[in-house]
């Protein structure tokens, strides 16, 4: 398979996700009270925006695809190892699990430095000791200003709580 052709690809499926998002998931699963100040703080911002960045991506990689010439030799794979490369699909998918099971125990942001984490370790990362510090800093500090700085209440663990 040609990069043009992933690309294509890719590019199709993130318009479809974009559209799912904004036309089905987001209206069906995201409420939001009507009396929301700011509009930054409401729940549909964020999973507006994301998705909308999404299709813009996808919307990207189709224009660039239908410019890029088609090549017509066959690309070599840049997996060398299939099984491994499946074993950190499967790794990422418990992990996301895990996340879901974490998060009402441990709550949102030790949840978050812990996949974070272990995330960066799984894919390689060339910069272990960044990794680590941006996954204690980056969920400490978005903790920091939207509960309080913006007044949203982050979800607790039953074990550990912020102040």
């Amino acid at each position: 398979m040609h990069d043009r052709s992933i690309q294509l690809q890719l590019g199709i499926g993130a318009v479809i996700a974009a559209a799912f998002l904004l036309l089905v998931a987001i209206p069906t699963w995201v409420s939001s009270p009507s009396n929301v100040p700011n509009i930054i703080l409401s729940p549909l911002f964020w999973p507006w925006v994301l998705s909308g960045l999404t299709g813009i991506t996808g919307l990207g990689m189709i224009v660039t695809a239908l410019r890029d010439p088609a090549s017509t030799e066959p690309e070599a794979s840049d997996v060398d190892d299939r099984s491994r490369a499946w074993g950190r699909l499967v790794s990422v998918a418990a992990l996301m699990g895990l996340t879901m099971v974490l998060m009402p125990r441990i709550g949102m942001v030790w949840t978050s430095m812990l996949v974070f984490a272990a995330t960066a370790f799984l894919v390689r990362t060339s910069h272990p000791k960044t990794a680590l510090v941006s996954a204690v800093l980056v969920p400490l500090v978005l903790y920091a200003f939207f509960a309080h700085v913006a007044g949203v209440a982050i979800p607790q663990g039953d074990f550990v709580r912020l102040p």
